[in-house]
């Protein structure tokens, strides 16, 4: 049996707008709990956020943003992400979101690559001044006319300039808006060189967020405690959008994650659903605290963005409550979810597999060199088609192309194996991501930043195993002649401040000379086994 198959059908896809689809939730369920920030002490019902979120799109309108115009979003999560998420939704602006971890390096590209015209941001986070930083690149970005920070006059400003756009005005602008249009750019970084903008449309992203919802039951009786990042697809998608497509409410326990903090939320706000990667749950269920939580107000949630080891399913199962959770796999580019478990999935499925095709969604697994799908059992690249498919990448039709086939296949680059019942695992990845901590590295773009350090000739980046993180950044570094060594320590200092932290390597080998093919390809699966070697690592 060939290794194709598709999702079921049977719930029609919601072909309306974002905003649209969020005012027929406000006038069904005007006074149920729409967003809680727990940190800041904000609770608005659906009428309310409503309410906020129009005065926000209003304000926006009257400085000037137009329909396609791109505004940047730069925080960590809180309610005003949320009512900026919605507010330029339903205006019909592009919202960029830029990665909180992000330093100037990573900054300047992503707002000169989309255009971005307004930027709206933190003032800082966590060790991020976020103001220096803008300071420091605004020059080097001209569409950036506008920069607003939260807890600023700039802020309330916006929201007093609301008052020259009418009601009228805002209705007749969303009304204009059409739901295959882009409406979100998120950044996800290539194998060569910079960051690519996956480039989503209403379509995509209102529909990824329902059904990821649809098929864990939520509905407006619902609580679900958002601890993943809103600048992830994971957040933004799969917890606001399908949230406020079910009518349930959502609940922000932190701006970053923090294990007591979102235990501790779970338990007061009551919340039937919470969301994380393994290593989040991981990290909740060996909190001093968890014996002492009442959890039992949940009932599902969804694991995503690695593999879930059975003892942290059983857990989350036996001792969280959670009998109805869900395993999810996706990607940016798919908006994000292709796959996931049923809530009533015994749990052999919900930890050997990342579920089947999603509704409305076909997926494949295909030979990576000739194209052909293969057989159900055997390895390939997994393939997925359908209205999740992004629009493409922003600016950049070559590498859509790349990704996209003539026959709209969106190719993952991850191996894949379909299971004669139509359930799939990912089994590694054909190029050579590195995942760290949950956060996708691609090496191209810290070795294309190793580039530009004046001592360095040639340096080449692979992920080696971590017991924390999964996996660690290893440098391979050929200094210029004459150059005195550098180690991880003058990396690190070179790259403070211009790249994220989780990118910054940990290990570095200086060398002569890198393993090569006969054609001159570098052989990163060697440097990967010679790195565990000389670094005295385990492989698994």
């Amino acid at each position: 049996m060939k290794a194709i198959d598709a999702g079921p059908t049977d719930v029609p896809i919601l072909e309306e707008t974002i905003g649209a689809n969020f005012e027929r939730t406000v006038a069904q369920h005007p006074d149920v709990d729409a967003l809680v920030d727990v940190a800041q002490g904000l609770r608005y019902t659906y009428a309310q956020l409503n309410a906020e979120i129009d005065v926000v799109a209003r304000g926006l309108m009257a400085v000037g943003i137009a329909k396609g115009d791109r505004v940047g979003i730069w925080a960590p999560n809180r309610a005003e992400w949320t009512i900026v998420q919605y507010a330029t939704a339903k205006i019909g602006a592009i919202l960029v979101n830029v990665n909180p971890a992000y330093r100037t390096h990573e900054l300047a590209y992503v707002l000169n690559q989309s255009g971005v015209r307004m930027l709206v941001a933190a003032r800082e986070f966590k060790t991020s001044n976020y103001m220096a930083m803008v300071e420091e690149v605004r020059g080097d970005v001209p569409s950036l006319t506008e920069v607003v920070f939260f807890d600023t006059a700039d802020w309330s400003g916006l929201r007093e300039r609301a008052a020259e756009v009418s009601a009228d005005e805002l209705a007749s602008r969303s009304a204009g808006l059409v739901n295959t249009e882009a409406i979100n750019i998120q950044y996800t970084s290539g194998t060569t060189g910079f960051p690519k903008g996956a480039t989503l449309s209403h379509r995509n992203i209102l529909n990824n967020g329902y059904f990821t919802t649809e098929l864990i039951k939520l509905g407006p009786a619902d609580r679900l405690c958002i601890p993943v990042p809103f600048y992830h697809c994971f957040g933004m998608v799969m917890g606001n959008l399908g949230c406020t497509s079910h009518g349930a409410t959502m609940v922000i326990p932190a701006p970053g994650f923090d294990p007591g903090v979102t235990l501790e939320v779970v338990e007061s706000e009551r919340c039937t659903g919470v969301y994380g990667v393994p290593t989040m749950f991981i990290a909740m269920q060996n909190h001093p605290d968890f014996p002492r939580r009442d959890l039992s107000t949940l009932r599902t949630g969804i694991m995503a963005g690695a593999v879930c080891p059975v003892e942290v399913m059983k857990h989350c199962v036996n001792d969280m409550n959670m009998s109805e959770v869900a395993i999810a796999y996706g990607m940016t580019e798919t908006s994000p979810v292709s796959c996931q478990t049923l809530i009533d999935d015994d749990l052999e499925r919900r930890t050997s597999s990342i579920g089947r095709a999603h509704p409305h969604v076909e997926i494949k697994v295909v030979d990576p060199e000739t194209g052909a799908t293969v057989e159900r059992g055997e390895p390939g690249e997994f393939c997925t088609r359908g209205y999740s498919v992004m629009l493409g990448y922003w600016d950049e039709p070559e590498k859509t192309a790349e990704a996209i086939d003539s026959d709209g296949w969106m190719h993952t680059g991850d191996l894949a194996v379909m299971r004669e019942d139509g359930y799939c695992n990912v089994v590694g990845r054909i190029k050579d991501m590195v995942i760290r901590g949950g956060e996708n590295v691609y090496p191209r773009e810290i070795e294309e930043f190793l580039y530009t350090h004046p001592d360095v000739e040639d340096a080449q980046v692979i992920g080696v195993p971590d017991a924390k993180y999964g996996e660690e950044i290893c440098a391979w570094i050929r200094m210029k002649p004459g150059a005195p060594p550098l180690d991880a320590e003058g990396v690190r200092a070179f790259a403070e401040g211009r790249l994220a932290h989780y990118k910054i390597p940990r290990y570095v080998q200086l060398v002569d000379e890198f393993p090569m093919t006969v054609t001159g390809k570098i052989r990163k699966v060697e440097m990967r086994e010679r790195s565990v070697e000389m670094l005295g690592l385990s492989d698994g």
